[in-house]
């Protein structure tokens, strides 16, 4: 009986990604049968693919959403420059449109996190 040696396989298995390194490849025992003086054999562990794909679109998708609000809020100033007067409760103000439209949505943001933060705090009390 003559003892052959295993094929050489490719470095990445069909239908990965060539420009991907490929996983060092796991130990491979011909005897499960563990001789005096050597170790069991353990199970050999799971190669981990790299997931940098999968986070190069996710950092690809966040920089366009970035760019995209970006852009959305340059084009917001510079349509909403007219000066408006705002009335408060003690004093009228002129300030640009632009200004008061922020400060209401701020305020409102404001409003939004107390009545959650009352609510999560009810919720604990129960």
């Amino acid at each position: 009986m003559g003892v052959s040696t295993p094929e050489q396989r490719p470095a990445n298995p069909p239908g990965t990604d060539p420009t991907i390194a490929a996983p060092p490849a796991a130990p491979t025992s011909r005897s499960t049968v563990a001789g005096p003086g050597t170790a069991p054999p353990t199970a050999p562990a799971q190669a981990s693919r790299p997931r940098s794909t999968g986070r190069t679109i996710g950092r690809t998708l966040a920089l366009a959403l970035l760019l995209f609000v970006t852009v959305l809020l340059v084009l917001f100033v510079m349509f909403n420059t007219q000066t408006v007067d705002i009335s408060l409760v003690f004093t009228d103000v002129r300030a640009p449109l632009v200004v008061a439209l922020l400060i209401a949505a701020g305020l409102g943001a404001l409003l939004i996190a107390l009545a959650g933060a009352v609510l999560r705090a009810r919720r604990r009390n129960r």
